[in-house]
């Protein structure tokens, strides 16, 4: 039987009713959470999917996890599935659609009463092991340094918490969490934000019936894939390629082909599986992919992976699809590729599509802690211009969309002093229209901690776009209370002592069309 016509009211109507599920659902894991990173920060997202685990609406999160939600959410089922009522799966391993292991999804199936969808949330946790302390250590080389590896495992079987298991596999192994309760405790938060959404979507679809829900779920994804094939189709047919290359020099080659609305995605060239922690997974690549094409479709539909329909990904084995094998011991690092590695996936995108200058195109985090307490950030920096726009100063671009902790935050939950936090002005880069500026934080420690960073862009310069040029690098270094500067690469680590003072400045954005006289 064919299916009944939607009207553009109708759909609006139910879009909207599911992205409210959604963002209610982050709101209920704000409000409940325990950590900075997840209360204050904001770093964390929420999604609905459909019954076959793909991404229907995101709440307006993090673009890094929601892209990756239908890939993980699909892995799961097909490792534990078929789910029943009352089952909540949790894992963090990046070999089922994760990302690196702070970010922990718990996933809720939704039942009316069969299987119509999934409730899911990622949050990132500060502190999951590993041998430094925020679980993010810039020379870690294996996917056990980075801390505690969950395998997709049922957090509650059909009504029944496994919480006295979920305790022990942190608290066990080589590097174990030192916030155990802590990470119990956001998990808890997570488990009542899928609640919220599965309540919620269970409700509507008693209210209109089930048939009703998944025909709008189906009616989205089409939309999304017309929107896109509409884009693409707008774009001149042929091949587009772009390369960029990490601070170390390590390249991320991709070809774009696109032809009668379709395009080919190739990744072939890219650098082998870095010895470090920069590598990708597939579903960081496709959360890239997803979120790029987005930016051609001016209409703001949700991030919905009808919008791949028409899209083919090449991801060759490399840096971008690196092997896992089951022993954490010998599977490659990963924790970078989340946070560093996608932001400089999109500057070779968007190179590649000239849909913009480069941004920032790193997250600049910043860890410190010691074995009681973690603690994480990722700052803001200046966003590329574009044909008609300065770029934005003092913004989060791309890939990350988390909150900045309150100095009042800061300063009383950890033992650290904001001393200055200010745009840095003169860092974008110049044309007809200026990248934004990025910004310069300094903080003094108060007591013994450990210090991690993990950037990029401290090398290579941010590109300017039609004649526009770079914006400037990103520095950091540590002043030691004696007065000894010591700089810090891209990716470094050291022992920081009371009165020691970080001093991070982030890059500024590219410029856009050739600087005029008057620049």
């Amino acid at each position: 039987m064919p299916e009944r016509a939607v009207s553009a009211l109708e759909a609006e109507l139910f879009t909207h009713r599911f992205a409210a599920i959604a963002r209610q659902m982050g709101e209920a894991l704000r409000r409940t959470a325990l950590s900075v990173n997840v209360k204050e920060r904001l770093d964390f997202s929420c999604a609905l999917l459909d019954a076959r685990g793909r991404l229907v609406v995101n709440a307006p999160h993090i673009p890094v996890h929601l892209g990756a939600l239908g890939l993980c959410v699909r892995r799961v089922a097909a490792e534990l599935g078929p789910f029943e009522p009352g089952d909540v799966v949790v894992t963090n391993h990046p070999a089922y659609g994760g990302s690196h292991l702070p970010d922990v999804t718990v996933i809720t199936p939704v039942f009316a009463p069969s299987l119509i969808g999934y409730a899911a949330s990622r949050a990132h946790h500060a502190e999951i092991g590993g041998i430094r302390p925020g679980s993010m250590p810039p020379a870690a080389r294996n996917l056990a340094e980075e801390g505690v590896v969950l395998e997709p495992q049922l957090l509650i079987a059909r009504g029944e918490p496994r919480w006295d298991e979920i305790r022990k596999r942190l608290e066990g192994g080589a590097h174990p969490s030192r916030a155990v309760d802590e990470n119990l405790a956001d998990l808890a938060a997570a488990v009542a934000a899928n609640h919220r959404g599965a309540e919620e979507l269970g409700a509507l679809a008693r209210r209109v019936g089930p048939e009703t829900v998944e025909l709008h779920m189906r009616e989205l994804e089409r939309r999304a894939a017309r929107r896109m094939a509409e884009a693409l189709a707008a774009l001149p047919a042929g091949s587009r390629r772009a390369v960029e290359r990490l601070d170390d020099g390590a390249e991320l080659r991709v070809e774009i082909a696109i032809e009668d609305g379709r395009a080919r995605i190739d990744f072939s060239g890219s650098a082998p599986v870095h010895a470090g922690n920069l590598n990708a997974t597939p579903a960081i690549v496709r959360s890239a992919v997803l979120y790029v094409l987005r930016l051609l479709i001016d209409e703001p539909l949700p991030l919905n992976e009808g919008l791949l329909r028409d899209v083919e990904i090449v991801i060759p084995e490399g840096i971008l699809d690196p092997p896992f094998p089951d022993d954490p011991a010998r599977a490659p690092a990963v924790v970078g590729g989340n946070v560093e590695t996608s932001q400089r996936l999109v500057d070779t995108l968007i190179k590649a599509l000239g849909i913009v200058a480069c941004g920032q195109g790193t997250m600049n985090n910043v860890l410190f802690g010691n074995e009681s307490f973690s603690y994480y950030e990722t700052v803001c920096g200046g966003a590329g211009a574009g044909p008609g726009f300065d770029g934005a100063d003092a913004v989060h671009t791309h890939m990350t969309n988390t909150a900045i902790t309150d100095p009042e935050v800061l300063e009383h939950r950890h033992p650290v002093r904001l001393d200055s936090f200010r745009v840095r002005r003169g860092s974008g880069g110049r044309g007809r229209q200026r990248g934004g500026d990025g910004v310069v934080r300094e903080l003094t420690f108060l007591e013994p901690v450990a210090l991690s960073l993990l950037t990029q862009h401290r090398v290579e310069a941010p590109y300017g776009l039609d004649g526009g040029e770079s914006g400037a690098r990103g520095r950091q270094r540590l002043v030691r209370a004696s007065g000894v500067e010591v700089e810090l690469g891209s990716l470094d680590s050291c022992e920081a002592e009371p009165g020691d003072r970080l001093i991070l400045e982030t890059p500024g954005g590219g410029g856009y069309g050739s600087p005029g006289a008057d620049e």
